[in-house]
């Protein structure tokens, strides 16, 4: 007797919702069509940048710290940063520490000298105690990464 038909189309149903559910997500970045090469940093060898047009970083601050809030509020927070650098500065992706947190940042690229704004929420939902989360970005900057972070202490009501 052979393997009973049942078991093969389960083994191929399986397969084809471990292959659909191993896609990319891509809601971070602007549009899901920032090429890898572009957030590849020339670096050389001695670790000076290669090339002199390249986008940079500039945050008004890189902590924010939000103070005593009660347990189930949502704090906000807006990130203020200038493209100090001498080229467009793209962010490819904005990832939390933790899925209490969201963030909001520009899709499209930011021109030498302008500023924008990285928006971070953080529900405090289920939290207590002090809090230290952190944002990562990653764009065409050199170093390609930025961390942001959100501190504070979150108090449960009536303890």
């Amino acid at each position: 007797m052979g393997t009973p038909i049942y078991l093969y189309i389960i083994t191929g149903l399986t397969l084809s919702l471990s292959l659909c559910s191993c896609r990319n997500d891509q809601s971070q970045s602007p549009a899901g069509k920032i090429p890898a090469d572009v957030i590849h940093n020339p670096l050389t060898a001695s670790g000076k940048n290669g090339s002199k047009r390249m986008p940079q970083f500039s945050f008004t601050d890189e902590v924010y710290d939000f103070g005593n809030i009660n347990q189930g509020e949502k704090v906000s927070w807006y990130f203020r940063f200038k493209n100090n650098g001498n080229a467009d500065l793209l962010i490819a992706s904005a990832s939390a520490s933790c899925g209490c947190v969201v963030t909001e940042f520009p899709k499209n690229p930011v021109p030498p000298g302008e500023e924008r704004m990285i928006r971070v929420l953080f529900d405090t939902e289920g939290r207590s105690g002090f809090q230290d989360k952190t944002v990562t970005l990653i764009a065409n900057t050199i170093p390609n990464s930025k961390t942001l972070k959100l501190i504070g202490n979150v108090i449960i009501p009536g303890k």
